[in-house]
C-alpha cells in the first residue's frame, strides 16, 4: 500500500533548526531523509538530513531520545548502514518519521532536546547509505529508447519488447560510489567504423546519464514473486542516480548481450534517502500510455498503480567545466526531466524483477535508466543532446562538448512537488571527471 499523509507532511511544521526553514532548502522538516556520515575520528552512523544540519541517530539512542520505539527500530538507528533499517519495512519506517519530526519540529520558547545530536553537514563526510549488494539499472523512459533507437536502428526505433516488459541489466555493485567521488575516465576495447581492428584506449565518448534510484526495504524470499499491489510495500526510498557510460566501449561491446565494461567502472548516487514516507503527497497518476500502446501484461497492472504509481518529482543536469570553475562562471542546466513520465512504474519495476522468483535484499538498488522527455531541453544524456556528437553543445566559456571532457563536473538535482505541501528535495548528486589511472 501507498505511505499515508499525516501531520509530519503538514506545510505549516517548522523545524528548530532555523535552515530547514528557508524556502530553498532541500532538507525541510517535512522530508527527514536518511544517510550515512562520519565524523573525523567517529565511525559511520546513521543521520537525517534537516536544512544544513544532521541529526544523529546513534547519539539520540544515547541520550534517550529514541525510548518508546520497538527495540529493533533503536537498535538498527545505530547501525553503520541502513540495511537493517530498510529491511524492517515502512511500517517501522513511518514510527521513526513520527519520532524525528517530534524531535525537529519548532516549540515556542522551549529548547528542543535534539539541539546536542546535531552536526553540522559541513563538518561531516557523506557516505554510501547502505551495502549495496546488487544494483538493477531499468531503461524505463520510452523518449529515451526512442531516441537512443533512433540513432542506431532509425527504420526500428524501439524493439517489439519493449511496450510489453520493463527492460533492464545487472550492474555492478562494487563500484557504485557516493556524489563528490571523483570520476576516472575508464579505457577500454573501442572500434571507430572507420577503423578495421578495435584499440584499447580511454574512452573518448564519456556520458552521463539522469536517473533516480530507489533502495529495497524488505526482500522477498527465493521463488516468491511480489505481486504489484503490494510492491510498495518492498520499496523503501529514492535517491538520484549518475549511471556514467563510456558509448564508444559500449557500443562495441554489447553485440549481442549488452552492458558490461561501458557502464560498470563507476555509477554515482546522492548520500541521502529520501523515504516513502516523505513522497507520500507527491503520489500522482501514472504515465497515460498512447491510444494502441498494449496493455500490460495481468501481473504488470494494476488499477491502484495506475491511480498512483507516478510520482511528482523533478530531476535536473547541470555541468561546469574546468574552464568555467577557473572563470567563476556557475553550472549551466543541461537538461530538465519529470519521472512522472516514466513508462513503468517503480511498482512494475520490482514487480517484474521478481517475477521469475528472484529474492531482492534490503539495500539492493534498483535504478530507472536516464529519464528523457519529448522535448529538447529533457534530454538526460549528452548521446540524445548531441545526437551522437554530431551537435555539440557550445558551453558559455567557447568549449565546444560533445561528451565529458576531463575536468568537466555533472551535477544532479531533484525535487518532489505538489500543490499544498512543501518542496522536499532529494540533494545532488555529483561527480568531476578526472584522468588519472593507476596501473598495477
Amino acid at each position: 500500500m501507498r505511505q499515508p499523509i499525516d501531520r509530519t507532511h503538514d506545510r505549516h511544521l517548522r523545524s528548530c533548526v532555523e535552515s530547514a526553514n528557508q524556502p530553498d532548502t532541500d532538507f525541510p522538516i517535512q522530508n527527514l531523509p536518511l544517510g550515512v556520515f562520519r565524523h573525523l575520528d567517529l565511525s559511520p552512523r546513521i543521520g537525517v538530513a534537516i536544512g544544513e544540519s544532521i541529526l544523529d541517530l546513534t547519539q539520540c539512542h544515547e541520550t534517550g531520545l529514541l525510548s518508546g520505539l520497538p527495540t529493533n527500530l533503536a537498535q538498527a538507528c545505530t547501525n553503520t548502514n541502513l540495511n537493517a533499517l530498510m529491511g524492517l519495512g515502512n511500517q517501522a519506517s513511518i514510527l521513526l518519521r513520527h519520532r524525528v519530526s517530534e524531535l525537529l519540529k519548532h516549540q515556542p520558547h522551549t529548547s528542543s532536546p535534539a539541539a546536542e545530536c546535531l552536526w553540522a553537514k559541513a563538518d561531516v563526510e557523506l557516505l554510501l547509505p547502505a551495502t549495496i549488494g546488487d544494483y538493477t539499472d531499468f531503461y524505463a523512459s520510452i523518449f529515451h529508447a526512442t531516441h537512443v533507437g533512433q540513432l542506431f536502428r532509425p527504420d526500428q526505433p524501439l524493439l517489439p519488447n519493449y511496450k510489453h516488459i520493463p527492460i533492464a541489466y545487472h550492474g555492478r555493485a562494487s563500484s557504485i560510489v557516493p556524489s563528490g567521488t571523483h570520476i576516472q575516465r575508464p579505457w577500454g576495447q573501442c572500434k571507430p567504423p572507420n577503423q578495421p581492428l578495435p584499440s584499447f584506449t580511454a574512452t573518448q565518448q564519456l556520458d552521463y546519464e539522469l536517473e533516480v534510484g530507489c533502495f529495497v526495504g524488505v526482500g522477498n524470499e527465493l521463488g516468491q514473486p511480489v505481486s504489484i499491489d503490494f510492491a510498495p510495500d518492498y520499496l523503501f526510498g529514492i535517491c538520484l542516480v549518475n549511471d556514467w557510460s563510456a558509448r564508444d566501449i559500449q557500443a562495441w561491446e554489447y553485440q549481442p548481450l549488452g552492458p558490461f565494461l561501458g557502464k560498470s567502472f563507476t555509477t554515482t548516487i546522492s548520500p541521502w534517502v529520501v523515504t516513502m514516507g516523505a513522497i507520500a503527497p507527491f503520489y500522482t497518476k501514472a504515465f497515460s500510455r498512447p491510444e494502441g500502446d498494449p496493455s500490460p501484461l495481468p501481473y504488470l497492472d494494476s488499477a491502484t498503480d495506475i491511480q498512483s504509481g507516478g510520482i511528482n518529482l523533478i530531476v535536473t543536469a547541470s555541468l561546469q567545466s574546468a574552464q568555467m570553475r577557473a572563470q567563476g562562471i556557475p553550472p549551466i542546466q543541461l537538461s530538465q526531466g519529470s519521472f512522472q513520465q516514466m513508462y513503468w512504474t517503480l511498482a512494475q519495476m520490482l514487480t517484474h524483477h521478481t517475477s521469475n522468483g528472484c529474492n531482492l535484499r534490503s539495500g539492493d538498488l534498483l535504478a530507472s535508466g536516464t529519464i528523457s522527455g519529448a522535448e529538447d531541453g529533457s534530454l538526460g544524456c549528452l548521446l540524445e543532446q548531441t545526437k551522437r556528437g554530431a551537435n555539440p553543445i557550445t558551453l558559455p566559456t567557447g568549449e565546444i562538448r560533445s561528451f565529458l571532457a576531463d575536468g568537466d563536473e555533472v551535477i544532479l538535482h531533484g525535487y518532489c512537488e505538489a500543490e499544498g505541501y512543501n518542496r522536499i528535495g532529494l540533494g545532488e548528486c555529483r561527480g568531476i571527471v578526472v584522468r588519472e589511472r593507476k596501473e598495477k
